[in-house]
């Protein structure tokens, strides 16, 4: 069979969003929408149905609601679904405003993720792995990233927002043995312990091979040891910015496995990232091939 080009692994929800809400409620209040979408969610799902839908070959490893199986069957994916009979899927509630976003989350599944992924995704042929969790134990990821490079698999990894990162040993070294790298701006300034974005930057330049920079509104950035190239954002209609990161994550590989030169993959990843906040989740925005442009 031939190799998918992109392999997501990672945490998958199922996704409560509560849209246009006039502001956040404060304890022991109740606000009202009328805007509601229940959906599916989690990087690893996001990233691997923004590449499929802009043609690219790719299988999504996680532990998966039933909703989630029939919607990337849906989609065309493949999938290696590691959720056991008898076992919850994952959950979150979202309560989306114009210019701000709060979570609920039951954790499920992937309180036990992790400690399945490891052997799987030492077994894995294909031309480019992106991962899309926490990591508890950096030092046995290393491992495995070393183990792929050597059979000439690229990978990436998006960490989200977690602190407990910056207490991990390995963590440096698995940023290190990383081909890509996604960040916020606030992530960058986090993981680096700097205050100033511009001497962030500087640090992750001597720490990773290609550090992908996501903005928000203020675009992206994608910085090497001797480059750093720039790139404004789209301007769209924002509804809900839910998934919008990880979206971007799966335009930007998508223009790096299809062989565009750098500063069109991160147009791409702005561009997908960015008309998927026109619509309420983080699926039913994602642009396919002949509307992306």
């Amino acid at each position: 069979m031939p190799r998918d080009d992109l392999v997501t692994i990672g945490e998958s929800f199922e996704d409560l969003i509560f849209v246009d809400l006039p502001r956040l409620p404060g304890p022991g209040e109740e606000v009202k929408t009328g805007k509601f979408v229940r959906t599916i969610g989690g990087g690893a799902v996001i990233t691997a149905i923004a590449g499929a839908r802009l043609g690219l070959s790719c299988c999504v490893m996680s532990g998966l609601s039933q909703s989630a199986v029939s919607q990337l069957r849906a989609e065309g994916l493949a999938m290696k679904n590691l959720r056991r009979r008898g076992e919850l899927s994952a959950l979150t509630a979202a309560l989306s405003t114009k210019q701000d976003r709060a979570f609920v989350t039951f954790n499920g599944i992937n309180e036990v993720l992790e400690g399945r992924l490891f052997e799987p995704a030492r077994r894995l042929d294909s031309r480019h792995v992106h991962f899309a969790f926490y990591p508890k134990d950096c030092a046995r990821w290393v491992e495995v990233l070393e183990e792929l490079s050597a059979r000439g698999i690229s990978t990436s990894w998006d960490f989200g927002w977690n602190e407990g990162l910056i207490e991990d040993p390995g963590f440096l070294l698995l940023l290190g043995a990383l081909d890509y790298v996604f960040m916020n701006d606030q992530e960058t300034l986090l993981y680096s312990n700097k205050k100033d974005p511009q001497r962030a930057v500087e640090y992750w330049r001597k720490r990773t091979k290609n550090i992908v920079i996501k903005r928000g509104p203020k675009g992206c950035q994608w910085v090497t040891a001797d480059s750093c190239l720039s790139e404004p954002a789209v301007k769209v209609k924002v509804v809900d910015t839910t998934g919008a990161g990880d979206a971007f994550n799966g335009g930007f590989l998508c223009g790096i496995l299809t062989g565009l030169p750098e500063r069109e993959s991160l147009v791409l990843g702005n561009r997908v990232g960015g008309l998927s906040t026109q619509m309420a989740g983080g699926i039913d925005g994602l642009p396919r091939w002949d509307t992306v442009k």
